[in-house]
């Protein structure tokens, strides 16, 4: 029955094909950011002074910057860098905001209303503005990078992951597993949890998308990954300056970072559509 559910889902998912060029499109990320260090024809920080601002070529596919730089092999590394803080930033603001919105919403009462309240301060930021005046009081790095983006979408998974456990904690099931003296953790692992993850799958594949733009604007700003290594965001700070000279140093940057999180993007929606119960047969 499991497995009949599941190869449901997947046939869901595939039937849209915004889902298939989503997920062409993530793994196509996803193997370029793995596989950098082997793909890449040049290191991202070796600089070639005598080929700088070449325009795309047979030598340089997408031109080089104006340290003479390949711009493929720092658009595959960017890559590395920017899959990394994303998935590292959304598994810690995935871990603790699920945990406490599940928390605060199987517990209810005088901690569900405080806890929500403080996720509420946190929505009141915009997200960009709020990971800004983190970075800008800890310093630039892809630590506090982390860190920030972390603190920005903890306050979503909470959202999402209290949302289910409201309804699901008054169910029968739940109910009986307390009355026969099951653990109140043990409750939330082997009863609640399994029926919230599929929002919880979805709120992910959105939020790497938006941990991959706002690292992209904390380095463009300067506040992110730190020069020489390779950031999309970066790259397309360092453009701005030879937009009339070699357009090339910006548009495919761009062109990076708008495909990863529409990838993400699509990749998110169609799990949604799949794994929603209402467009259930």
């Amino acid at each position: 029955m499991i497995k009949s559910n599941q190869s449901k889902t997947l046939i869901r998912f595939l039937r849209y094909r915004s889902s298939q060029i989503g997920l062409a499109l993530v793994l196509i990320y996803i193997v370029v950011a793995l596989f950098a260090g082997v793909i890449a024809p040049y290191s991202p920080i070796e600089q070639h002074p005598k080929d700088r601002l070449q325009e795309p070529n047979a030598n340089y596919w997408l031109g080089t910057d104006e340290f003479g730089r390949d711009i493929l092999s720092r658009l595959m590394h960017g890559a590395t860098n920017s899959l990394r803080i994303a998935l590292i930033s959304v598994t810690l603001a995935c871990l603790l905001g699920s945990t406490l919105g599940m928390t605060a919403g199987y517990i209810g009462g005088v901690f569900d209303n405080a806890t929500m309240r403080v996720m509420d301060l946190f929505f009141a930021f915009p997200a960009i503005l709020l990971a800004l005046t983190i970075v800008a009081a800890l310093g630039p790095g892809a630590i506090n990078t982390i860190l920030a983006i972390s603190v920005v979408y903890t306050p979503i998974f909470a959202r999402v992951a209290r949302g289910p456990v409201l309804s699901l904690k008054n169910m029968e099931f739940v109910q009986a597993a307390q009355a026969i003296g099951t653990g109140h953790p043990r409750i939330l692992l082997r009863h609640i949890l399994p029926n919230t993850v599929a929002p919880i799958i979805v709120q992910i594949t959105l939020a790497l998308s938006w941990a991959m733009l706002t690292e992209a604007g904390l380095s463009f700003l300067g506040l992110g990954t730190i020069p020489p290594a390779p950031s999309w965001g970066s790259m397309l700070s360092e453009s701005r300056k030879m937009m009339e000279i070699a357009p090339w140093m910006a548009v495919f940057p761009g062109l990076a970072i708008m495909l990863g999180v529409l990838g993400f993007n699509m990749l998110g929606d169609g799990l949604r559509d799949a794994l929603d119960p209402r467009l259930k047969n």
